[in-house]
């Protein structure tokens, strides 16, 4: 997921899960972290089926 929009959407949804100021920071840091992995697990899982070796036919 691009920065960008990971910013906006940890944003937004700190803004209505936060109740005070400390609270929307560590609630904006858990979003923005959250979706960070969630875009790493996503990028793996395709790197891995793209490196995999073709399987040779033996005549």
């Amino acid at each position: 997921m691009n920065k960008f929009f990971r910013g906006i959407i940890a944003a937004w949804g700190a803004k209505k899960l936060g109740g005070g100021c400390l609270s929307t920071i560590i609630i904006f840091i858990l979003i923005y972290t959250l979706l960070g992995k969630c875009n790493n697990n996503t990028r793996a899982a395709t790197q891995n089926q793209q490196t995999k070796p073709a399987v040779a036919i033996g005549k």
